[in-house]
């Protein structure tokens, strides 16, 4: 069903409209989540680390996938709230030749460069002939990303955010009915997890496709309906690539972390790899909110309703910290028993170094609980330019803390940990404080249909 987010209860709208975007996401990350338990478990310290360092690498470049594919929902929610069915069937027609062009050279280059990544990643000889094994087989899903995100930003756009999950719960349900199979009963290592989620991958990604055209005509090809005006695709390039930038500009600087991380050598990789899995998990929810917050204001803007707006904006700040809060506590107090269900027991170094990296990032959830609600806002407000300002002030920060900390032989790679929450504190400032500052200006209803960089 679509779901009219200027309409409504506040609260009730938008939480409604986010708790399947949460359960989807949630779902997702199972994809790599049962590859890791799996591997972990079963194929040992060096393939953990293997499959580790290829979901930080993956995540990288689906997230500039991802990064299109939101900027384009902004344009498509506005278009939305403004009744402009045109607006919105062309724009959905421009978002797709131009995200689909993008993915063919992004799948490319991912090939051209395998070889590479083992340099750039410094990554042990013991560990990198299973990383490239699992890589060679996960590029294959690129396209199948695509799929997915374009397609589900589409709907969740429209506020339909139930038929993302479903087909998400389907391909979750098959990866690991098939990781168990691939590597315990056929016995394909890294790359049998690696097969299991692509071709779970394609089965969303082509599910949600079918659906999505029978539900929506409009969208399909043929019978001169099918528009790619230049005036379309500059609109929605101006949201997305923007909104491009910021995401990978984020996972470009996990990635180099990722790099710092994996010198340490293959314990600490082991930990990190186990660790960053439970983080995704806990603070997973948040983001998704943030996402249905960015997807409820740019509705709403588009509608003209600031009231709407600012009473969002409050409801879900309080929605957030107080989620924020909770699962720190929870993240905290269970980190042991969490790095268990990841690493064999006998493996105290790794289970003691995930603890602490747990407990050191997931006391400050609430810093990347406000980061996302701001990502999210001023993307909807065609601030996209903001978004890419203040992931370089926290992952540059990041990054830069990260090697300078680390390299304190008192410290060592604790300081890879601390560098995290110290980023998000930084970026939370720089955006509240624009945001202050600019209040009158960011409500400009005139720029609705202009994107704005900054």
């Amino acid at each position: 069903m679509n779901r009219d987010l200027t309409k409504g209860p506040v609260m009730g709208s938008m939480l409604a409209f986010a708790v399947p975007m949460i359960l989807g996401d949630l779902l997702q990350q199972c994809y790599n989540v049962a590859d890791t338990l799996i591997v972990g478990k079963y194929l040992g310290k060096n393939a953990l680390a293997a499959v580790g360092s290829s979901f930080t690498l993956m995540t990288f470049l689906t997230s500039i996938l991802l990064g299109l594919c939101m900027g384009s929902g902004a344009v498509f929610s506005i278009r939305f709230g403004q009744r402009d069915e045109d607006g919105l069937r062309e724009g959905a027609h421009a978002a797709f030749a131009l995200i689909a062009g993008l993915t063919l050279v992004l799948n490319i280059t991912a090939f051209l460069c395998l070889d590479w990544v083992r340099v750039f990643l410094r990554v042990p000889e013991e560990v990198w002939g299973m990383m490239r094994e699992y890589l060679a087989v996960i590029f294959r899903g690129i396209a199948a990303t695509f799929l997915y995100n374009y397609f589900a930003s589409f709907l969740r756009a429209v506020g339909n955010s139930v038929a993302p999950l479903i087909f998400l719960a389907a391909s979750a349900g098959l990866n690991i009915a098939l990781d168990l199979w691939f590597v315990l009963g056929l016995r394909r290592g890294a790359a049998g997890a690696a097969e299991a989620t692509v071709i779970a991958q394609y089965a969303s990604g082509t599910g949600i496709a079918a659906y999505t055209l029978v539900k929506y005509p409009q969208l399909r090809p043929g019978g001169g309906r099918f528009q790619v005006r230049p005036a379309r695709v500059r609109e929605i390039a101006g949201f997305s690539i923007l909104t491009c930038v910021q995401q990978s500009v984020m996972n470009l600087g996990i990635l180099m972390v990722q790099g710092l991380v994996n010198s340490f050598g293959p314990t600490v990789m082991a930990a990190f790899a186990a660790a960053v899995k439970i983080d995704a998990f806990a603070y997973m929810p948040v983001q998704d909110f943030g996402n249905a917050f960015s997807t409820f204001i740019a509705q709403n803007y588009g509608a003209k309703r600031e009231d709407r707006i600012r009473a969002g904006l409050k409801g879900a700040a309080l929605a957030s910290m107080a989620f924020c809060i909770a699962v720190s506590a929870l993240v905290f107090a269970f980190a042991q028993p969490l790095m268990g269900l990841f690493v064999e027991a006998g493996e105290a170094e790794t289970i003691l170094e995930g603890v602490r990296y747990l407990r050191i990032e997931g006391a400050f959830y609430c810093g990347i609980g406000c980061l996302f609600l701001l990502y999210g806002l001023y993307r909807a407000l065609g601030r996209p330019g903001m978004s890419v300002v203040l992931t370089v002030v926290s992952l540059g920060s990041r990054v830069a803390l990260a090697h300078l900390l680390s390299a304190i032989p008192a410290i060592g790679v604790a300081g890879i940990w601390w560098s995290v929450p110290i980023g998000w504190a930084l970026a939370d400032g720089v955006g509240l404080l624009y945001y202050l500052a600019r209040q009158r200006q960011l409500f400009a209803w005139d720029r609705a249909d202009s994107p704005q960089s900054v």
